[in-house]
């Protein structure tokens, strides 16, 4: 894996495991036809679906990187931190995950109670039918219920009216410290990287505090191309990752052919001043 030319690789993305549409035999396959080098499957806090998308790509050919997306409290707000090149099978991260996904079900019946005094009724089952796993049952499952019941047109404007802080069905979680997510994925052998850092609503003071305790307890990336960034932002966070020395992580964010602005491997390269993550996996 050369960090010389510009590689396609599409380090994150999302199956049926936790809140995709495909299953990841069926993201290898797309990820092959769309002309990726490099995978990572990157489900939310579960690596349920890493033997298969690992035996998927290896039969495909493609290169590929067990990770995992994990569901971080930071300052009030959820943030994800992605880790890549894990072991799978490590104990530590399996039962920190474990830990973190415990309260997802709790949560789904206290949205539903929310969007039932809203005057939507079977949320909590209705999102249920689009959980592949009930075990993480997520806002994407209750959004695509509304979607499907006409409550909202698609899942963006769900977003807008529904699900978000002061709108019917928002309960806050307590998800993984940043501390705890960072150790687990180091303890697996993995790299630590910041998912889709323009996506937080934190201001310049706390993104600058996030950078550095994220760097002094051992992470080491930030995604600086992603399906959640604008082309402007690839640049701001291109100078970001240069400036706090952050190796840079390029990946789609895919979860379905329909609702996903950017399919697998189908985005800009990385700029070339940028130290790609996958220098580190030779």
């Amino acid at each position: 894996m050369s960090s010389l030319s510009p590689l396609n690789a599409d380090l994150h993305c999302h199956s049926v495991i936790s809140d995709g549409t495909l299953t990841p035999e069926q993201l290898a396959e797309r990820a092959k036809a769309n002309g990726v080098h490099l995978w990572a499957l990157t489900d939310h806090d579960e690596l349920g679906g890493q033997q298969r998308a690992q035996a998927a790509a290896s039969a495909l050919k493609i290169d590929y990187l067990a990770g995992v997306e994990i569901s971080v409290s930071w300052m009030g707000q959820t943030i994800h931190i992605v880790g890549l090149g894990i072991d799978a099978e490590h104990v530590g991260i399996i039962e920190g995950l474990r830990r973190t996904r415990e309260g997802r079900g709790n949560r789904a019946k206290l949205m539903a109670e929310q969007l039932l005094k809203a005057g939507i009724p079977g949320a909590y089952e209705g999102a249920l039918n689009f959980a592949g796993n009930h075990d993480l049952i997520s806002r994407t499952h209750f959004a695509r219920f509304l979607v499907e019941q006409g409550v909202c047109k698609d899942t963006e404007q769900v977003f807008k009216n529904y699900l978000v802080e002061d709108k019917p069905g928002y309960v806050p979680h307590m998800w993984a410290t940043l501390d705890d997510a960072v150790a687990w994925i180091k303890a697996a052998g993995g790299v630590a990287v910041i998912a889709h850092p323009g996506r937080y609503k934190l201001n310049a003071m706390q993104m600058d505090e996030l950078y550095k305790h994220f760097k002094d307890i051992g992470g080491l990336g930030i995604e600086v191309v992603t399906g959640s960034h604008s082309p402007h932002q690839y640049q701001i966070y291109g100078k970001i990752a240069q400036q706090y020395g952050f190796l840079a992580s390029r990946g789609s964010d895919f979860h379905d052919p329909h609702e996903s602005h950017i399919d697998l491997g189908n985005f800009p390269h990385l700029p070339d001043y940028l130290t790609p993550v996958w220098s580190v996996f030779h």
